[in-house]
Order: structure tokens, then sequence, then C-alpha cells
């Protein structure tokens, strides 16, 4: 993620990865940013040429979606940001406080990476899990945030968002038509809202990143279908997932599932490695490309599908963090992290049996 003095988060994965290596490429050299104009053009050639000029409006004046039957979301009142101790070690980032960069290579683990990457993995699997069974009617998302900190730091681990560019919370909860980067506050969850959490924990130097969408109450069975969809989509696109398979066979997949149902694939928010640092490559997009690179033994990175059942645009919140979709539609999104094995890909993002 990166702060609005320097461009948004996100715009490449679910929160654009902060980068150690001395190749470093500030996002500021990757897009031109107009704050009052909140346009963004990318300046890669290759990987994103399929992602430019993408366009952020400020926060539109809906009051109602097109359905009339919710209100449109409205920012609530957030609360101070949650110490952490001491003693829990902390992303660079957190340190540095510089406006992260992309990571460049990918994150490919050695036994001992591997085993670091499971325990993170099952962590953010076991506090997505808890996460989950706090929704209903009248808990705010600052409640959820409350006890995802706490869950985090009682087993020794950093909520990797806390700080990330400035993102003020340990923790993403994006309702209804929110996208993603939705920032916990004081809204209280209300009988039938759909809720995307997205959980990063670091625990012992790496990063384990996973989100799932819930319901809240009596859903409607548009947004059950969306959920299910979209939970399918990326069901399928790890199940194609294997040494020497090129990463666009993802978008395909995912992208074919979504036109099936009549659903609207996001594609300015994509999958990322992820392993020691929140961020790196590959990039991974979610609808249908062209673009080169093929999977390796023992990499590690995101698929994270956000779909929706309206307008495929984004907007953005006058807090820099918040996208919802254009028009108000309902939006999901389910997100794993997965171990590339020779007999396929494990999900390291999953609660055990």
């Amino acid at each position: 993620m990166v702060g609005a003095s320097s461009l948004h988060p996100r715009l490449l994965s679910s929160f654009v990865g902060d980068r150690l290596a001395q190749s470093r490429q500030p996002l500021a050299q990757l897009f031109h940013y107009n704050p009052g104009r909140k346009h963004i053009s990318m300046q890669l050639s290759r990987t994103f040429s399929g992602l430019t000029n993408i366009l952020f409006n400020r926060r539109n004046n809906l009051d109602e979606v097109p359905d009339g039957k919710r209100k449109c979301l409205r920012p609530g009142k957030l609360s101070p940001r949650r110490p952490v101790p001491n003693h829990i070690k902390k992303p660079p980032y957190v340190k540095t406080r510089m406006a992260p960069g992309i990571a460049s290579g990918p994150e490919v683990h050695d036994l001992k990476g591997i085993e670091h990457m499971r325990a993170s993995g099952r962590l953010a699997a076991q506090v997505l899990n808890y996460a989950g069974t706090l929704v209903k009617p009248g808990i705010t998302t600052d409640e959820i945030d409350e006890a995802v900190h706490q869950m985090i730091i009682d087993n020794g681990a950093y909520p990797s968002p806390l700080g990330y560019g400035g993102f003020p919370k340990s923790v993403c909860t994006s309702v209804n038509e929110c996208i993603c980067h939705g920032i916990p506050d004081s809204r209280p969850l209300e009988d039938g809202d759909i809720i995307n959490i997205d959980v990063t924990v670091y625990l012992n130097g790496y990063h384990g990143d996973t989100s799932a969408t819930f319901f809240c109450g009596d859903v409607s069975e548009k947004a059950r279908n969306l959920v299910k969809v979209t939970k399918e989509s990326l069901d399928k696109a790890i199940s194609i997932c294997a040494p020497g398979v090129e990463f666009k066979k993802i978008g395909k997949t995912i992208h074919d599932h979504a036109d099936k149902f009549g659903c609207g694939v996001v594609r300015q928010f994509v999958g990322h490695g992820v392993g020691r640092v929140f961020h790196a490559d590959p990039v991974v997009l979610h609808f249908r490309n062209n673009d080169g690179g093929r999977m390796v033994l023992n990499q590690t990175f995101t698929i994270e599908p956000m779909l929706t059942i309206g307008s495929i645009n984004p907007v953005m919140w006058d807090d820099d963090w918040t996208v919802v979709t254009e028009d108000g539609s309902l939006s999901a999104q389910f997100e794993h992290t997965i171990l590339i094995t020779e007999d396929g890909a494990e999900i390291l993002t999953q609660c055990e049996a």
C-alpha cells in the first residue's frame, strides 16, 4: 500500500508491495498521479500493459444503490491506531515509513522458508476464520479490527496492513459495494450486508495473506450467488496451478467462470508474490491477458479475484484508500496464499480440518 502523499495503494495488488532489494522501483516511477483528479496512469510497458490509464474519481454522491434496497456506504469514525508490543518483530516498512515499491524477483523458498510460510499462512487462516465468526448485525468493523489485532499480537505476529503506506488499521473490511481497502470504522454491519475481511500477518519474517467474503444476516440471492461464483473462481484458478504453468491461465480461468454467471472481473487489483516481503513478483492478473511468465517450484503468491454484479470501474473515497464500485453494485473477493509444489499447489492459508 502507498499513502495518499505518493499514490494510492493496491492498484497492482491487494497491497502494492514493499521492496527490500537494491532494485527497488518506487511507485512514483511507475505511475503519474494527480491527487486532485485521482487520475493514475501506469508507466510499465509489459507486465502492466493492460492496466494503463486507470481513472479513480472522488467518492460519488449516490444515496442508494440501483436496487433501492440499501443505502450506499458512507465513512464512519476512526478509532486511534492500536499499539503493537515492542517485542513483536515488525516488517521493514513500518520502521522506515518509506513509500513501498514492488519487489523484483519471485518468492521462492528453501525448506526452512516453506515451513515459515506454512506457519504464517496457518495463522492468517485462523485469524480470518475467527473474524468471520464475529460477523453479525450490529457489530462495527472497528470491533472486528480490534479482535483481529489482538489475536495476531497474542500469537506473536504483526498485522501487516498496520502502517503500510499509512494504512491506519490492522485489517481491511470491505462491505457491500466496497471492492477493497475498506478501513474499519464505527459503521455497524446491517442485516443483508456482505463483508470481505482481508487478513495478513507477519510471523517470523514471513507474510501470510488471505481473505474471504462473509454473509451478515439474511443476504439476498444475488449477493449469495456473487459470493459463490467468486469463491469458485478462486478454487478453479488454484486447481490449474503447478510448476511450468503460465500465469495467464489464472486470469483466463477466473474470467471464463465469471462470464458464465454474468459477473464482472475487476482489473485494477491483482494477486502478487508474497513471503519475506508483502508484495513481490509475479503480478497475477485475474482477467484474460497475454502476459508471460510461468510458475516455479517452491514459489509462493496470492490469487485474489474481485468480482461484481455491476460496474467493474473503481471509485476511490476521499480517504485515499476505500475503493467502491462506480454504480454502487455489490463486489466480493476471496484470496489464498499458495505454494507451488511438484504435485500442483498447496493452499497455505486454509484452516486444518
